[in-house]
């Protein structure tokens, strides 16, 4: 069993879904909380922090990482790091996304069918069907339809 099938299997018994064409790459970190679909990728060094959704035919650079939580900070009189976590919100990322290497997504972010993310983007926001978005934060470049 090489390397890739290895880690597709490990996947198979961690993750929620795992097709049996998805590409996990090495060092790529996740828990029990996602589902990946045919042919996607989960990319070396990322890190994938349920509950997220990620569709098929997707491609996913080095070094990206997917939140679904943040820490608390909206009081001012107890330190931030006694606030706690907030509670998970759900990524999605439909069929047919190019996410770039080293790009981060918040958590409760929607990454629409056939975007592209350009590289070191941060996505805060849903982006469009069709998008190219990049930036910090991620911003519209231009559509790939007219």
């Amino acid at each position: 069993m090489g390397g890739g099938a290895l880690r597709r299997w490990f996947a198979k018994h961690i993750m929620r879904y795992c097709s049996p064409t998805a590409n996990i790459e090495r060092n790529a970190h996740f828990g029990n909380q996602i589902s990946i679909g045919d042919r996607s990728s989960a990319g070396v060094d990322s890190k994938l922090y349920g509950p997220i959704t990620i569709g098929s035919n997707v491609m996913m650079g080095p070094e990206c990482v997917i939140f679904t939580s943040n820490h608390i900070s909206s009081r001012t009189d107890v330190p931030m790091i006694d606030q706690g976590m907030s509670k998970p919100e759900q990524v999605t990322i439909e069929d047919d996304v190019w996410i770039g290497q080293r790009c981060m997504v918040m958590p409760g972010v929607t990454i629409a069918r056939g975007t592209i993310v350009a590289a070191g983007a941060v996505v805060t926001k849903d982006t469009l069907p069709y998008s190219v978005v990049g930036g910090v934060p991620a911003k519209l470049i231009r559509m790939r339809k007219q």
